[in-house]
């Protein structure tokens, strides 16, 4: 707090008031006081009837203006809306609505089962599941309260401000707010600790972009700017409804009976960050879900997996199957009351009751109908739902304690947040991404630069190092590309390679290691330590420094602890330059409200004073930034950085002598995945200033809607006629292992969109450095026409506005219907194509008219980049490629801004970073780090796909197997309704007997280790592919289970009907037959998971054998109990089938001949037809991965998807560029290669 003091003392002392060195957004000449201009016109909510009493939040209740409170959450359920609502998703699973009729049947006397029978594994299923629910979303909550409960300073009465929760917070209430800390709610802007009210915003998490912005507060409230002051403030804010335009606000003050109007610049959104700034006061305008993050936030959907929702379909396909064997069950015994018994005299048909009366066999028939129904459920495994729920309970488990996927910095593992979508990782098809945050870690480091046609900086890129060690394996002779490993990030022993690029220059490309600088990766020797002084071009050099140093709005903060000075930058690129300027010797240290100051080292030491004029900052129009200075000898000099397009075009003839130079340099920066600024000068004589100075104030005084554009005129006019100095290059520094996951995503088959809020100058360069974007690639740019026109005649005339609507429309349109119309002409079959639209363009491209049509051309593109998007458009987007592709989605985020696109697309993955957890909140997945989607859905997500989908085909397996053998023996013993098993047998199949194996088989099973799956990624494309749940998969299943169903009751049939069983002549009773029948079952089922399994460690030994051993040791308890317990089967397996050689003949062939025809077939496909993994799983057998490594390497580079995007495809590029340098220089040699 002493600190803090210190800090707000110092700033109030030099009494900055930075306003006036901005010329666009954030200034203002005079504050707007409203006569008779109405301020609500050109408003575009749907109506503006919102009043806030400032500092009166009690006011509001008793004029019945009823706000929400501060309080959010994110949570599916509450305490009201969980039963009702948990039991709804319960029962959108037909089988579960399918067991719950039987239920209730069971209940009937023609129930051929007890009802405990049907209601407990029901109620256990159905009560599992919704336990799992409520766990789940019990994390949401405290997640939620965490927010909830934090901490803001709110005004309380008579000038005392109290700490309050954040859930507290009512409309109207003034807070105060600290730097660092959190916006607790919309607030509008009173005062800040700089005297002319303006505060520095984060608002990553917002729309991503990390550049800081500027609000500044209005004059009239400026005076409050201590906490005594608002002892008794009063005012009224008349102002839009809630709405979910970030970029967008209409209101008025009302404050001393003057009205005084307002806009974005005065409002603080909820979730952004307040920045270089000691504390702000403000009201609170908008609390809770009426702030406009929450706005356009979406409710927490429920999701289901691919393979779930399909599995309904089956369960219809069984369930009409069960109602077609019931009906043909049900039509034979009307057949058989009406003829057979009547001639049964065993079975007393005198005394029959309605459920087999001869004389109604119609009613009999329909009874028999409701008993076939229960007794053929087996054909719907309810057991399936609740060992799938184990299973992904463990599964989830699993992922959460993956060693790998653990951020030792933070401390936070992946987590699985909901298990219900584990399966659908295998799935995704395409991933749409956030940038800020989930991409980039917001750092750039300056690598290289050119100076008076000279480039700089011997450092090489990643994509330089990856390039090089290919080319230099080629000519060394060493093992060819196939061989080379397809991973460069990894298991590289060798860090440098030699090489002859070009020109007779032999270079030695070093993997850098950690720069201990932050920012400043630069290396050499002719620039540090003031050797350039002894450049031949030093002149140069030294305005080039200075251009760094001084053409910025940055603020020096001096660290006491190593004596340094760092920078609060408004983008990191400033950052970088200055802390390049000071490692070169031109330090930047003060800044007062006039002048920047900077220590130069060299060529003699000295400290320097520069008066800033005039600033004109960057913006993603002019694509450039301008400052104009007066050195301490009274020269005026404007130095320029900015896009080099633009600063070229503004060369003046004179300033063109090293153009040539520094576009070569230019090229081979951008090359190396490197980002450019080219920097230039102008000095300017005294009257030459002055005139223009006078027209830059008329401008700046302007008030109204032409300011901006008068500014814009006025600076390009001093914006001419410029000196080219040179360019800087630095390497913006993505999350770790950003493109080697991008990488490896691509070659498993995944596409990549980035819908980022942050301009579009700096997606494109974030596309670039992380290989969505490449040299050579054909850019599709969509984007609205120039409609400064439109604009302005719109304002004469408001009844025109909808025809230059329209034109915009199709002028879009044009642009998208070219695109398409170009990509189908080419013909090169190598061209990648990548779209980037911004969001002006991007809300007409969603419209319903045009929406499909913009799909299309994206998805034949390679990459697309959507910047400038609201967090309502990324779900837009995220909605339209999810139902217009029909393919699964992946949207990953670690902001409120990406909120409604993780809710939107089928996954959601949010990044715990450390910006504020709602994007985790949203959330399905949880992870640290971008890298760690490679290997949750590469590995986790390969995985629990094929578990799941084995899973559930073995299980429909099993129960077919089971269950149609209950119809062919009621069938063959005259639609009698009797079950050939005893009640337990059945009880037990599906809990106990096979119920282990089948679980391992969901949790174990692995086709092939994690580290061959990231080495072999085109192996994830089983998944998108649907190869092991497709329709044909399933229906050899059904096929399956009906042959074996059909052997082994047959069979059984054929050899117990009419021959001895025991050596006493015996035959076998139903008893007998019932018991044998079910152990060939057994064995059959349980070899055959054993068959299915390519991943047999003792565990899945242990259980599968263990699974088997379990029946007869229960037949054994089973008999030995009392015959009152037992009933047929007392002292079956001791006394009548454990003597019986043929009990055991019969099911060693019966488990034989149900396993043959899999066998079979899966023999013929390793040897005939392989699959990926078959291919590996030899390869692994007999150890080429060790004994053969060309081999394996070459395999592993091979199976990969073909790609035009990612670190592999822009390192071909390279290779190819390099190869043909090569090739000119060995044919003007005259040697034949």
């Amino acid at each position: 707090m002493i600190r803090a003091e210190k800090i707000r003392e110092k700033l109030r002392r030099e009494k900055l008031r930075w306003s006036k060195l901005y010329t666009f957004s954030c200034s203002r000449a005079n504050p707007e006081l409203i006569d008779s201009v109405d301020p609500l016109i050109g408003l575009q909510c749907p109506s503006f009837s919102r009043k806030v009493h400032c500092n009166q939040p009690s006011l509001h209740c008793r004029k019945h203006l009823h706000y929400p409170s501060n309080y959010i959450s994110t949570t599916k359920y509450n305490i009201i809306t969980f039963l009702p609502k948990a039991i709804f998703e319960q029962f959108r699973r037909v089988a579960n609505l399918y067991f719950l009729l039987a239920a209730i049947l069971s209940l009937t006397p023609i129930a051929p089962f007890s009802a405990v029978n049907m209601i407990a594994p029901l109620t256990f299923v159905v009560g599992l599941s919704m336990a799992k629910e409520a766990m789940e979303d019990w994390r949401r909550f405290t997640q939620d309260m965490k927010i909830n409960k934090r901490k803001v300073c709110a005004h309380k009465e008579d000038g005392n401000f109290r700490y309050k929760k954040w859930h507290r917070i009512l409309v109207g209430d003034v807070v105060k707010v600290e730097k660092d800390q959190f916006f607790p709610a919309d607030l509008l802007l009173l005062s800040s600790s700089y005297e002319d009210g303006i505060c520095y915003v984060e608002t990553m998490n917002l729309d991503g972009e990390t550049n800081l912005k500027v609000k500044r507060a209005l004059d009239v409230t400026l005076p409050f700017d201590n906490e005594n002051s608002f002892k008794d403030f009063c005012a009224t804010i008349r102002c839009e409804d809630p709405n979910p335009s970030l970029y967008t606000f209409v209101g008025n003050l009302e404050y001393e009976k003057q009205v005084y109007s307002l806009d974005p610049n005065q409002i603080l959104l909820r979730d952004s960050k307040l920045r270089n700034t000691s504390y702000i006061f403000g009201v609170a305008v908008f609390t809770g879900h009426d702030s406009k993050v929450l706005q356009n936030s979406t409710e927490s959907p429920s999701k289901r997996s691919s393979i779930e929702k399909k599995m309904d379909y089956i369960i219809y396909i069984h369930f009409t199957l069960l109602v077609l064997i019931s009906l043909i069950s049900s039509i034979g015994f009307a057949v058989y009351t009406k003829f057979g018994i009547p001639n049964w005299w065993y079975l007393q048909p005198e005394k029959a009751s309605t459920l087999y009366n001869p004389s109604m066999p119609t009613l009999s028939g329909i009874f028999h109908l409701v008993t076939a129904l229960i007794l053929y459920g087996y054909l719907i495994p309810v057991s399936l739902y609740v060992s799938i729920e184990v299973v992904k309970v463990l599964q989830a488990m699993f992922i959460n304690q993956d060693i790998q996927m653990y951020d030792e910095e933070t401390g936070k593992p992946a987590q699985a947040r909901t298990s219900n979508l584990n399966e659908e990782l295998g799935q995704v098809d395409i991933i749409l991404s956030d940038k800020t945050g989930t991409l980039t870690c917001n750092q750039m480091d300056f690598l290289k630069c050119s100076i008076a046609g000279v480039s700089y900086g011997v450092g090489s890129s990643e994509v330089e190092m990856a390039a090089a060690k290919h080319i230099a394996s080629e000519i060394s002779g060493s093992p060819s590309w196939n061989c080379f490993p397809a991973d460069y990030w990894d298991n590289n022993e060798d860090d440098s390679s030699i090489i002859e690029l070009e020109g007779g220059i032999t270079r030695k490309i070093e993997k850098d290691p950690i720069p201990k600088i932050k920012g400043f990766s630069f290396k050499d020797d002719r620039l540090l330590q003031g050797n350039w002084v002894q450049e031949p071009n030093d002149g140069a050099i030294i305005m080039f420094f200075r251009v760094l140093s001084v053409c910025h709005t940055a603020i020096p903060e001096h660290d006491e602890e190593t004596g340094n000075f760092t920078y609060e930058a408004e983008s990191p690129d400033e950052g970088a330059f200055l802390v390049a300027a000071r490692e070169f010797g031109f330090e930047f240290y003060r800044r007062t409200q006039s002048s920047v100051f900077i220590r130069e080292s060299y060529p003699n030491p000295s400290e320097r004073e520069f008066k800033i004029l005039n600033l004109m900052e960057f913006n993603s129009e002019r694509k450039r930034m301008s400052v104009i200075v007066q050195d301490e000898t009274g020269q005026i000099i404007l130095l320029c950085k900015g896009a080099d397009s633009i600063i070229f075009d503004r060369l003046s003839k004179n300033g063109k002598m090293y153009e040539a130079d520094t576009m070569k340099h230019l090229n081979e920066f951008g090359e190396a995945g490197l980002r450019s600024l080219a920097l230039a000068y102008k000095v300017l004589d005294e009257s030459e200033y002055s005139t223009w100075n006078k027209e830059f104030l008329r401008a700046k005084a302007v008030i109204g809607p032409d300011r901006d554009a008068q500014l814009e005129h006025v600076a390009d006019m001093m914006e001419q006629e410029l000196i080219l100095i040179g360019a800087t290059a630095v390497e913006d520094k993505l999350q770790k292992g950003v493109p080697h996951c991008i990488d490896k995503l691509a070659q498993a088959g995944l596409k990549i969109w980035v819908l980022t809020g942050d301009k579009m100058e700096t997606a494109i360069n974030i596309g670039y450095s992380c290989s969505l974007l490449r040299q050579g690639m054909k850019q599709i740019s969509i984007s609205i026409m120039n409609t400064d026109f439109i604009e302005l005649d719109a304002r004469k005339a408001f009844l025109s506005c909808l025809m230059f609507e329209q034109t915009i429309k199709d002028n879009i349109s044009l642009q998208i219907t070219n695109a398409s119309q170009m990509i189908k002409l080419e013909k090169d079959p190598h061209a990648a194509f990548a779209l980037i639209i911004d969001g002006k363009a991007l809300s007409y491209a969603l419209e319903d008219d045009m929406k499909h049509h913009f799909l299309g051309l994206a998805v034949d593109c390679a990459s697309v980049i959507c910047c400038r998007v609201s967090p309502k458009q990324k779900a837009l987007v995220t909605r339209l490629v999810k139902e217009g592709t029909g393919k699964t989605t992946l949207a990953i985020g670690d902001g409120a801004n990406d909120v409604g696109m993780i809710q939107e697309a089928d996954i959601g993955v949010g990044i715990s970073g450390v910006e504020g957890m709602q994007a985790v909140m949203a959330s399905d997945f949880s992870i640290a780090q971008f890298h760690w989607l490679e290997r949750l859905l590469v590995v986790h997500g390969h995985w629990c796909y094929k578990r799941i989908a084995q899973m559930v085909c073995y299980f429909f397996y099993k129960n077919i197997a089971f269950g149609l053998t209950l119809f062919y023996f009621e069938a063959y013993t005259g639609f009698s309704g009797q079950s050939v098993y005893d009640d337990w047998y059945t009880i037990l199949f599906n809990i106990i007997l096979t119920s282990l194996p089948v679980i391992l088989l969901g949790v174990f099973e692995q086709d092939v280790s994690s580290e061959v799956c990231l080495q072999f990624p085109a192996l994830y494309q089983q998944g998108p592919n649907n190869l092991f749940f497709n329709w044909s998969r399933i229906i050899a299943w059904t096929a399956n289970g009906l042959y074996s169903s059909l052997v082994l009751f047959f069979i059984n049939i054929s050899i117990f009907y009419d021959q001895a069983f025991q050596s006493e002549g015996r035959t076998a009773d139903m008893a007998t037959m019932g018991t044998t029948m079910f152990t060939c079952i057994i064995w059959a089922v349980n070899l055959q998971i054993a068959l299915t399994m390519s991943h047999l460690t003792w565990i899945q030994h242990l259980f599968v054998w263990v699974s088997i051993g379990t029946w007869y040791v229960f037949l054994s308890c089973y008999g030995l109990m009392s015959p009152f317990i037992s009933g047929n089967a007392f002292h079956i397996l001791i006394e009548s089938l454990g003597p019986a050689p043929t009990y055991w003949l019969t099911t060693f062939f019966m488990a034989v001949a149900c396993n043959i025809p899999y066998f079979v077939q899966l023999s013929y496909q390793r040897l005939f037809h392989p699959l990926d993994h078959h291919v590996i799983q030899e390869m692994k057998y007999f150890k080429k991965d060790i004994t053969d490594e060309c081999m394996w390497t070459r395999e592993s580079s091979k199976a990969r998807q073909e790609t035009k995007i990612g670190f592999t495809a822009r390192v071909d590029a390279k290779i190819r560029q390099l190869k043909g340098k090569l090739q000119k220089k060995v044919s003007s040699l005259g040697v034949i290669p």
